[in-house]
């Protein structure tokens, strides 16, 4: 009687703890493997769309020296003391609530001895400082915020330019993402002289800054998805503008819309280097003609 009794208590022992891990289990958190991962792949590869210049991160490469920070990456020109492109990825995974930091601050990351532009190297110049990677395309954060803020992703900038023109392709491309897109946006200066509000200039700074004559923006659109440069074909929207630094300039971006191939040919860069060069060659040579809000 004793052995019965024992083995039914030990078998009502034994259900009861198979109830309770069942119920464990039921009741554990589940863990969003599925949306993390999703996040972190629409943070692609700044530089998917190839490295315009082959810059590398060598100290001794003063003309093209290759800044890659988590929010974009660059070409940094010492002696202009300004970058020769900055090139982005930009998803509904970079964009949040995060306001305008405004935290204009020099770049630490530039090798040792080299100038570091201060928020104050523009002051009195008559030029905006002009993002290349706006900061409205990283409102995720306060470190995404800021980081736009530092001087290596400014140029001497018309303010027309900046505020009007540019500002104007700036939002359309959040308003394609908005739209269930991915962007990879490369964008940069060249020449020497523009116009500012105090009039033509060829540097600010002391001469440690060179204002450029042109500013010109390349974007590849394309819609959510992986493996970004395969998806590259003949038949990808992509937009490429060229405007003169002045403040002369319409107000509408697409008056001043060129071929990639036009914006190669004034560089010397080869902007998409890793999208199939059979396909590069149509969409390099078209000029967009698509909405522009």
């Amino acid at each position: 009687m004793k052995l019965t009794f024992s083995r039914i208590s030990s078998l009502v022992l034994l259900t009861a703890l198979a109830v309770s891990c069942s119920k464990d289990e039921q009741n554990a958190p589940t863990v969003p493997t599925a949306a993390v991962v999703n996040q972190d792949a629409t943070r692609d590869s700044h530089l998917a769309m190839g490295n315009p210049s082959g810059a590398t991160s060598s100290s001794t490469n003063y003309t093209n020296y290759l800044l890659s920070k988590s929010q974009f990456a660059l070409s940094y020109h010492r002696d202009k003391g300004k970058p020769n492109w900055v090139s982005w990825h930009l998803s509904s995974a970079w964009l949040g609530s995060t306001p305008r930091q405004d935290n204009f601050a020099a770049d630490g990351a530039l090798p040792s001895g080299w100038f570091r532009a201060t928020s104050s190297s523009y002051t009195g110049s008559g030029f905006d400082r002009g993002h290349n990677c706006p900061s409205a395309d990283r409102t995720g954060s306060v470190a995404d915020n800021s980081a736009t803020f530092l001087m290596t992703n400014m140029m001497p900038q018309s303010a027309n330019n900046n505020q009007r023109t540019w500002a104007g392709l700036e939002n359309y491309c959040r308003t394609l993402v908005n739209q269930g897109n991915e962007l990879y946006v490369i964008c940069g200066s060249y020449g020497s002289g523009g116009t500012g509000l105090n009039g033509y200039a060829t540097t600010i700074a002391g001469g440690k800054i060179t204002v450029p004559s042109n500013c010109w923006k390349v974007v590849v659109v394309l819609p959510e998805g992986s493996s970004d440069a395969s998806r590259v074909t003949t038949a990808t929207r992509v937009i490429a503008i060229n405007t003169p630094n002045n403040q002369t300039l319409a107000s509408t971006w697409g008056s001043y819309r060129t071929s990639v191939d036009a914006i190669e040919a004034a560089t010397g860069y080869n902007i998409l280097s890793a999208v199939n060069s059979t396909v590069q060659a149509t969409i390099e040579a078209r000029v967009d003609n698509g909405p522009t809000n």
